[in-house]
């Protein structure tokens, strides 16, 4: 009998696909980014739509070419960003499209998540964490075009989430790429701003000392919401000054990324005290920043929260989340509310 899972993430950000076994173990991943041109903000969903239906059957032909298509036994596609109600955007249907026509040929099962399930389950489905029986944390969804806080619990077709805090405006990964892409470069920006914040120098740090800039990027945050509209545009005004040299704009970036860490442990504080939940996951492409874990991770001391993240390479968009959420409820045969295409 196959225990194999293949997993399909069309996003607004990168295609991917990944084959799990019965573990949750990776057998197979194939993941990129689509190609956005200099100085765009991302893509319009039908030229996501049809980057992804153009890289889709390069990426199954090489699976198929180093796996046997026979010993899958299910597959996972996700067909929305979250699982509310209206949560569409037309790039998931390539996957989706793709996921049908696989499942058709196969005659195996195809069940549909949501692209915010499939980041919960690429961390949260990993063994160390499956093992240690962490049925219910708080969930931070930190990525390009979300920031939220959510209750999230494990439940046999997925996960149960219930929105508990987040951006009212624009999310962490929107306002690093804004700025990144101000700065002239590429989309998304955010590991390239990350580096720049990462590495101290001492140039920076005489700047921090002296506070050179007099800058003031406190975010404004109340009862597990917050606003960065306001932030961003205080930071635009001062990349877009002629006056401002390299090192100056360095740290401008350095501040902006502690800033958004100092937000994050305080919501993360807050939100852990009014629901009585210790354990908090951070996931997303944005969890993948080396400064924010440094950061979060020195600042997580005070035994009120337990902030983890997974891998950084499973923090970014990914299908290994999608695989290992169609195994789980594959094994259960009496569940198929979720199913496309019944074997």
């Amino acid at each position: 009998m196959s225990f194999y899972a293949l997993g399909i993430d069309t996003s607004n950000y990168k295609t991917s696909i990944a084959v799990t076994d019965n573990n949750g173990e990776i057998i197979f991943e194939r993941s990129v980014f689509l190609d956005i041109p200099l100085g765009e903000k991302g893509l319009r969903q039908s030229d996501a739509f049809f980057k992804h239906s153009n890289l889709l059957p390069c990426f199954i032909q090489e699976l198929f070419n180093r796996f046997n298509p026979s010993d899958l036994s299910c597959i996972g596609v996700s067909s929305r960003p979250r699982n509310i109600e209206g949560s569409y955007m037309p790039c998931f249907l390539a996957g989706v499209n793709t996921g049908k026509q696989l499942g058709a040929i196969l005659k195996i099962p195809v069940y549909e998540f949501s692209h915010q399930e499939g980041h919960a389950a690429a961390i949260l489905e990993d063994n160390s964490f499956v093992q240690s029986n962490l049925n219910k944390c708080i969930l931070f969804h930190l990525s390009g075009g979300t920031s939220e806080f959510l209750i999230c619990s494990r439940i046999p077709a997925g996960y149960d989430m219930s929105l508990v805090g987040g951006t009212k405006d624009i999310s962490i990964g929107q306002l690093i790429d804004r700025v990144g892409v101000a700065l002239g470069l590429p989309f998304p920006a955010g590991k390239y701003l990350d580096e720049i914040a990462y590495i101290d120098n001492d140039e920076l740090l005489n700047l921090k000392e002296n506070n050179h800039l007099s800058l003031n990027l406190d975010i404004f945050f109340s009862d597990g919401y917050f606003n960065l509209s306001g932030i961003e545009t205080k930071i635009m005004r001062l990349i877009q000054n002629s006056d401002i040299d390299i090192t100056e704009r360095k740290f401008i970036i350095t501040s902006m990324f502690d800033s958004i860490s100092k937000l994050i442990h305080k919501s993360t504080t807050y939100l852990s005290k009014q629901h009585d939940i210790k354990d908090v996951a951070i996931v997303g492409g944005v969890a993948a920043s080396k400064y924010l874990r440094k950061k979060l991770t020195s600042v997580n001391n005070n035994n009120i929260v337990n902030i983890f993240f997974g891998s950084a390479t499973l923090s970014s968009d990914n299908a290994v989340g999608i695989a290992r959420l169609a195994q789980r409820l594959n094994r259960r045969t009496d569940e198929t509310d979720n199913c496309l295409t019944i074997q």
